[in-house]
């Protein structure tokens, strides 16, 4: 009854069969049909069928597709007719009816009749290549059927129903699938029901096993009014096991390493591979594996007929909200919403897609599972929901995957439904928040992208996060990666004033983080008003590029601020240099330039090193150059910021006068007789850069302006254009730089 039994004319017709059938090729090897050519009687013709072997592949989709037929003429003359055989075939058939016959086609098997034999070529994984002899009938035990050889052909009536499967000892066991896609749950028997909302609800439960259930939680994604599956969890007597969206698996909150060598845990056996997690398990006489692959999931059952299934898999009479399971549903998960229509959606073309389950080659598997219950998934859910994340073809996905547990493979539907670009396992190793999920990015990538309901909150305020945190010399802002990412922001180049402040990413809630306090300042300027002190600070992007003179990021600029009541103004500083004197040597000038600060303008008695003075109280500064000529020459300050260390190129600045002209940003700042003489004065109120103990250093540039008329005098205030000197031999060539410093 075996392959064996072949003789090697059969053998070598078998040969030239595998051209549409290569598994029988590597039977006919191990049968040592291969081994000995003087088996065959006729070698030039056993060369020129494996010669057809070689060069005359034939297209393997068009042999699949056939519709059935049946050919009996000797002659091979109807082989032309036939418009779905393949050319490459042509020279193969006609020498094939030549020595048979008879020869039957249909699409599922191929048979053959000699005088003596029936050889069934192709049919199921169990029966194929098997020999039978003309006029006898057989009970074949090892796929549960009785098998019929006449002069027609082979026939096989298996015993076993269409939920069922042989054991290969004659008898039959129950094969169920139970299929949940999107919002959708394909039972064992084909029922299908709908989750309404983002609650978590019984998949599979049994009483064979006490404490045991399998249990969905659903959520939204991008839209609030459809929720898909989040994660299964398995709920066993005092023990969880969680499967997870990027092929993790969790026992009760640890992460459990797994691979494709399986880890038993608590009876289970758990795996991973390049289609995502499984977990199985046998008790009772019948096994129960569950797949997840962090959009889809099939709980698999084997077993004798008669056990009890219940939940949204089982064949209960339960409705959905009764199925729903409180332990793991959080509280207003059953709230209703209802968005507006996306008028992106052609539901006329995405009902033609999900018809394709109906079509060859998904026909191969209608027999065994019914697809209308996958279409009416399909086409509810893209009705309504955009065809992204791979979402069109995860559907095909998932009923491909349900024929392969019950031994039908659906062959190349990916490169036939352009799905090729679909991988399975979408997302794995990608792992995402509680407020994520794993889809298409809008730059084309894979990666976490925020759910709708949580991106509601902050999209109508147009903000990236939580409020500011203030608390005392300290501030914080929380934003959320995927909100940031969704405006194309990479919040890895993004920084505080000082650029080595940048964001800090909490692995678990992927939320970003920037904040100072008194030990790390990272640039926060402290100014004052009459009533509050104010810490400010701004989030920007790195002003550089990986691609050179271009750049893919927009430009990021986000200020932010702490409030603080005025009675913390308790704060005090001594000065370090109460005035500073450089002799300074500019072209053709050797001149004096002095720096002294005071408190009074009207006295202008200078502050000593030990005077303090409180945050926020007025200091003048005055620059006095001696030993010019105020008719031909003007002192002009040029330029004067604040640092937190002796160099003027300290990584903390703060601008008081800007092209001559007070910082328009600060209003505290004046400035007094710039450009009209050979000294100048300014005010501003005092500060410190947030709450860092230290000093500050005051940099002022300062340049000589020949004098002609009011040309070295700085226009200020808006709209205004600064004067341009004329130029002479006297300009300044070397301007001046003088710093003062102050403690506090």
């Amino acid at each position: 009854m075996a392959l064996m039994s072949l003789t090697p004319e059969q053998c070598q017709l078998v040969i030239a069969v595998s051209v549409c059938d290569s598994q029988i090729i590597t039977q006919c090897t191990e049968a040592g049909m291969f081994r000995d050519r003087s088996k065959f009687g006729h070698k030039d013709q056993n060369d020129n069928v494996l010669t057809v072997l070689r060069t005359k592949q034939v297209n393997r989709d068009s042999v699949r597709q056939r519709p059935e037929s049946s050919t009996q003429t000797d002659d091979g003359a109807n082989q032309s007719e036939d418009p779905n055989r393949p050319p490459a075939c042509s020279t193969f058939y006609t020498w094939l009816h030549s020595v048979c016959s008879q020869v039957s086609f249909n699409a599922s098997r191929v048979t053959f009749c000699f005088k003596n034999d029936c050889i069934l070529i192709s049919g199921g994984a169990a029966d194929r290549g098997v020999v039978y002899k003309t006029n006898t009938t057989v009970r074949d035990t090892s796929i549960c059927s009785t098998v019929s050889c006449d002069a027609s052909g082979v026939a096989a009536v298996s015993v076993c129903g269409p939920k069922e499967k042989c054991n290969g000892n004659g008898s039959c066991i129950s094969n169920n699938v139970c299929t949940v896609i999107g919002s959708t749950v394909v039972g064992f028997a084909g029922q299908v029901h709908a989750v309404p909302n983002r609650c978590g609800y019984t998949l599979f439960k049994s009483t064979s096993i006490p404490g045991f259930q399998v249990v969905g939680v659903f959520q939204e994604r991008r839209r609030k009014d459809v929720s898909f599956l989040k994660r299964v969890i398995l709920q066993l007597a005092g023990a969880q096991i969680s499967l997870e969206q990027g092929s993790r698996a969790l026992l009760d909150t640890r992460e459990l390493r797994l691979n494709t060598t399986a880890m038993v845990v608590h009876g289970w056996e758990l795996t991973k591979d390049q289609t995502g997690v499984t977990a199985k398990m046998s008790a009772s006489n019948f096994t129960v594996s569950v797949h997840f692959d962090g959009s889809i999931s099939h709980i698999h059952l084997t077993g004798p007929n008669g056990h009890d299934a219940h939940g949204l898999c089982g064949n209960s009479s339960r409705t959905v909200s009764e199925e729903k399971d409180s332990t793991h549903s959080i509280s207003g998960c059953d709230t209703q919403y209802n968005e507006a229509a996306d008028p992106t959606i052609n539901c006329s073309t995405s009902t033609d897609w999900c018809n394709l389950l109906k079509q060859a080659p998904f026909t191969a598997c209608n027999m065994q599972h019914d697809p209308e219950p996958f279409v009416t998934a399909c086409t509810q859910t893209l009705c309504k929901y955009p065809e992204g994340d791979g979402l069109k073809c995860q559907f095909l996905e998932a009923y491909a995957r349900a024929c392969s547990l019950s031994n039908i493979t659906v062959e190349e539907w990916k490169s036939e439904t352009r799905c090729s670009a679909f991988y399975q396992g979408f997302c794995q190793d990608t792992f995402c928040s509680e407020h994520e999920f794993c889809g298409q990015k809008n730059n084309g990538g894979t990666g976490c992208v925020c759910r709708a309901m949580f991106a509601s909150k902050y999209n109508s305020t147009d903000s990236f996060g939580e409020p500011m945190v203030c608390e005392q010399n300290a501030a914080k802002l929380t934003m959320a990666k995927c909100l940031l990412e969704d405006k194309g922001i990479d919040f890895s180049v993004l920084h505080l004033n000082d650029e080595a402040c940048k964001g800090e990413m909490d692995n678990e809630t992927h939320m970003v983080t920037f904040g100072f306090d008194r030990k790390k300042t990272c640039g926060t300027v402290i100014l004052a008003n009459n009533s509050q002190i104010i810490y400010k600070n701004t989030i920007v992007n790195r002003n550089s590029s990986m691609y050179g003179i271009i750049n893919r990021q927009d430009s990021v600029h986000l200020d932010f601020s702490c409030l603080y009541d005025q009675d913390i103004r308790t704060f005090t500083f001594t000065l370090k240099d109460s005035s500073v004197t450089q002799q300074i040597t500019s072209g053709r000038w050797i001149y004096n330039l002095t720096m002294t600060a005071y408190k009074d303008p009207n006295t202008k008695e200078a502050l000593q090193q030990s005077t303090e003075m409180q945050l926020d109280e007025p200091l003048w500064v005055e620059l006095n150059a001696d030993g010019l000529d105020d008719k031909m020459v003007a002192v002009v300050t040029d330029s004067c910021w604040a640092t937190d260390q002796p160099s003027p190129n300290g990584s903390l600045r703060y601008d008081l006068i800007i092209k001559g002209c007070p910082n328009p940003a600060d209003s505290t700042v004046k400035v007094k007789n710039n450009g009209q003489g050979t000294s100048n004065s300014f005010y501003f109120n005092t500060f410190k850069f947030s709450a860092k103990e230290g000093e500050v250093f005051l940099h002022c540039i300062v340049k000589l302006c020949v004098k002609k008329g009011n040309n070295c005098i700085p226009s200020c205030g808006p709209g205004a254009r600064r004067r341009r000197s004329i130029m002479s031999k006297y300009e300044d060539e070397n301007p001046a730089f003088i710093k003062l410093a102050w403690t506090y």
